[in-house]
C-alpha cells in the first residue's frame, strides 16, 4: 500500500516510511492510496472470528507486503492482549468500554501496535529514531508504555503543564528508561505545533531521526478502526441501526472508525460529541472551519481547537460537505452538562463514566431524540479513575483504583520544563 500526502505536494510514500516520518514533506497528513471493501461475508460471518482475525483482516491491506503476514498476525495479537465488552445501558444506548489496557484509555491499541511496527521495521538498523508526541491527555501515557524498552526508539512526550489530570500526568512521567517528558508552559495546541515544526526543521531533521505517535501517524490511526469492528460483533444482531458516538479532540479516534465504515462496516452515522472545543459543531451548521485556541475543560483529551485528523474526514467523503453531513452529526456540551450526564449514569445505570464517555452519553441522548429506532453507542475512551477528583466529586462515591493505576501512583515524577520551540530543539539536540 502506498500512501500521499492530503497536501498533495509531496511523492507517494510506503507504509514504512510513513512510520518512520510520521508527516509528509510538504506538511501533509499520509492517506492510503485506496481503501478496498472487505466481502460481505465477512462481516456476515464475523460472529465466527476472533478479535485478532478481525483486526488481521482490516488492516491487512495497508500495511502490505512491508510486514509479512505471520508478522503482522503476531503484531496484532500482541497489540490485542485485553477485552474490548459493549456494556447495555438501556434498549438504545450502550457503551462501548475502551480502557482495559495497560494504561487504561482507548489509545493503548494504536500505541502497542505503532510500537510494534516500528520495532520490526528498526530491528537491523543502527540508527536510533526518536519518537516526538504531543499529548492532552491519555496519548502520552499509552505510547510511554507501547515504547517502553523498544529497541532503537527514544520517546520524548511534549504535555501541557497544569492540564492533564494527576494520573494522566504519572503514566507519562515515571517510566525512565527510553521515555523523557517535556512539561510545556502552554496548550495542546502549543504542544502539538512544536511537535509539527520539530518535524519540518531541517537543523534538526539532517541530525536525527523524528517520527510522530500522535493520530497525524498512520499507524497509531489506523488500528483504530479495530473496536468499531468488535462493537458491531457484539451488537448486530440487536437488527437496528448502529451509530457511534465518539468523544472526539484530535478527531483521530472518529476518523478511524470512518475507515471502517469504508471496509464496509454497517455503520448508520457517526457522532462527534465535543466539549467548549467545539470546531466541528460550527463547521457542520455553517460550513466555515474556523479552529480557534484551546479551551480547558474537565474532559481534557478533548481540548483541542485545531483537529488535525478533520482533513483525513474530509478525504474519506471525497471533500463534499453533503455527504460529511450525511454521515456525521455533532453536537457540543458544556462542563456543567457533562457532570450532569455523569451523575445520571451512575444514577440510572448504576454505572461510572468519565468526562469523555459522558459527553459521548449526550451525544447519544441527542441524536436519538430524531432518531428513536437506532441503537447508539459511546465510547468510554479512558477509565473513570484517571479522572478521581471530577468523577468522585459528582457522584459522591469514592472509587478504588485499579492496579494499572495504583502501580504509578507511588513513583516520582520526571519532568522537563520548556515554554517555546527553542527549548524544545536545545532538549532535542543534547539528548
Amino acid at each position: 500500500m502506498n500512501y500521499f500526502s492530503l497536501n498533495h505536494n509531496a511523492p507517494r510514500s510506503t507504509f514504512k516510511n510513513a512510520v518512520i516520518k510520521g508527516l509528509a514533506p510538504d506538511k501533509g497528513l499520509y492517506f492510503p492510496e485506496s481503501i478496498t471493501p472487505l466481502p460481505k461475508s465477512f462481516f456476515e460471518n464475523i460472529d465466527n472470528l476472533s478479535y485478532p482475525e478481525i483486526a488481521f483482516e482490516a488492516i491487512k491491506q495497508f500495511v502490505s507486503p512491508e510486514i509479512p503476514e505471520e508478522t503482522l498476525k503476531t503484531i496484532v495479537k500482541e497489540t490485542l492482549s485485553f477485552d474490548f465488552p459493549v456494556v447495555k445501558l438501556n434498549d438504545n444506548i450502550s457503551t462501548l468500554e475502551l480502557f482495559h489496557g495497560p494504561t487504561m484509555a482507548f489509545k493503548d491499541v494504536g500505541a502497542r501496535f505503532m510500537a510494534r511496527c516500528l520495532g520490526y521495521f528498526n530491528q537491523d538498523n543502527d540508527k536510533e529514531v526518536t519518537v516526538l508526541v504531543a499529548t492532552s491527555g491519555d496519548t502520552g501515557g499509552a505510547v510511554a508504555n507501547g515504547f517502553l524498552g523498544v529497541k532503537g526508539v527514544n520517546v520524548v512526550i511534549l504535555y501541557p503543564s497544569g492540564k492533564v489530570s494527576d494520573i494522566q500526568e504519572k503514566q507519562l512521567t515515571t517510566l525512565g528508561q527510553n521515555i523523557k517528558a517535556l512539561e510545556v508552559n502552554g496548550t495542546f495546541d502549543d504542544c502539538q505545533a512544536m511537535v509539527k515544526t520539530a518535524f519540518l526543521d531541517e537543523s534538526l531533521t539532517s541530525k536525527m531521526q523524528l517520527t510522530s505517535a500522535n493520530s497525524i501517524n498512520v499507524a497509531r490511526w489506523l488500528p483504530q478502526l479495530f473496536y468499531f469492528m468488535f462493537a458491531y460483533k457484539q451488537l448486530h444482531n440487536t437488527h437496528k441501526d448502529v451509530v457511534f458516538s465518539v468523544p472526539s479532540g484530535n478527531f483521530g479516534n472518529i476518523c478511524a472508525g470512518m475507515m471502517a465504515q469504508q471496509l464496509g462496516l454497517p455503520i448508520k452515522q457517526f457522532v462527534a460529541a465535543n466539549n467548549a472545543n467545539n470546531v466541528v459543531t460550527r463547521y457542520l451548521l455553517s460550513q466555515l472551519y474556523e479552529p480557534k485556541p484551546s479551551i480547558q475543560t474537565i474532559s481534557n483529551a478533548m481540548d483541542v481547537g485545531a483537529p488535525s485528523n478533520f482533513i483525513r474526514i474530509q478525504e474519506i467523503y471525497k471533500n463534499k460537505f453533503e455527504i460529511l453531513k450525511e454521515n456525521l452529526s455533532s453536537y457540543s456540551f458544556s462542563d456543567d452538562e457533562t457532570k450532569e450526564a455523569m451523575l445520571e449514569i451512575f444514577n440510572n445505570y448504576n454505572y461510572v463514566a468519565d468526562p469523555h464517555g459522558a459527553v459521548g452519553y449526550l451525544g447519544c441522548k441527542s441524536y436519538l431524540k430524531n432518531n428513536p429506532s437506532a441503537h447508539c453507542v459511546f465510547l468510554e475512551t479512558a477509565h473513570p479513575t484517571k479522572f478521581l477528583d471530577v468523577v468522585e466529586e459528582v457522584i459522591k462515591e469514592k472509587q478504588p483504583l485499579p492496579e494499572q493505576i495504583q502501580s504509578v501512583m507511588g513513583k516520582t515524577k520526571e519532568a522537563y520544563s520548556i515554554s517555546n520551540y527553542e527549548d524544545l530543539k536545545i532538549f532535542l539536540l543534547k539528548s
